[in-house]
């Protein structure tokens, strides 16, 4: 969208469900639209086979891509594995590296995994109330560690910065959320690819 935000507005975020009382696009990232996403693609084709459920969805609430400009919405990731990997978003860098990235969670529990090229790894976690900043060049992914609920999370982004799917999909991201004895575990991705 190319167009000025020429007016102040507003939108309501129901707690805890998170859905924007406005949105003007809703994606939808089903399991057999994450391909390659998950460690374990032999535990993906098994679920697959039970049925395609719904991962992540989210609510994007339009504006200008513009330097200056804020865009914002809400992600919705649904409790469930792979494996042992939770359910958790493609992940992305963003087109203009130099461009950071708020989140504030709302529901549920979860960890956001963050990386940059020159291979420094952070994973923060995230509950109701807590407010992340993912620094400019630092690719991001969200996990929903819930066993029940949904991890739910309101965003806001310069409205220039755009996102880059193709690098974390050529080379995922060094660090994994699995599920473990005592809960969740972060380990080394044992298929991270440097080139």
């Amino acid at each position: 969208m190319s167009k000025m935000t020429e007016h102040p507005f507003g939108f309501t975020l129901p707690i805890p469900t998170g859905v924007p009382s406005h949105y003007d696009n809703h994606l939808k990232r089903s399991l057999s639209a994450l391909e390659g996403i998950f460690q374990d693609e032999p535990a993906r084709t098994a679920r697959l086979s039970r049925g395609d459920a719904m991962v992540y969805e989210v609510y994007e609430i339009a504006g200008p891509q513009l330097a200056g400009e804020l865009l914002m919405g809400v992600t919705v990731i649904h409790p469930g594995k792979v494996g042992r990997e939770f359910y958790m978003t493609k992940g992305h860098f963003h087109s203009v590296r130099e461009t950071a990235e708020v989140y504030f969670c709302l529901k549920g529990e979860g960890m956001m995994v963050m990386e940059t090229l020159e291979g420094e790894t952070a994973v923060e976690p995230l509950t109701p109330g807590r407010v992340l900043y993912v620094a400019p060049c630092w690719g991001h992914r969200s996990v929903c560690t819930s066993r029940q609920d949904d991890l739910v999370m309101f965003f806001a982004y310069p409205g220039n910065a755009g996102h880059d799917y193709e690098t974390v999909a050529k080379r995922g991201f060094r660090k994994l959320v699995v599920d473990g004895k005592d809960g969740p575990e972060i380990i080394d991705n044992p298929h991270w690819n440097a080139s």
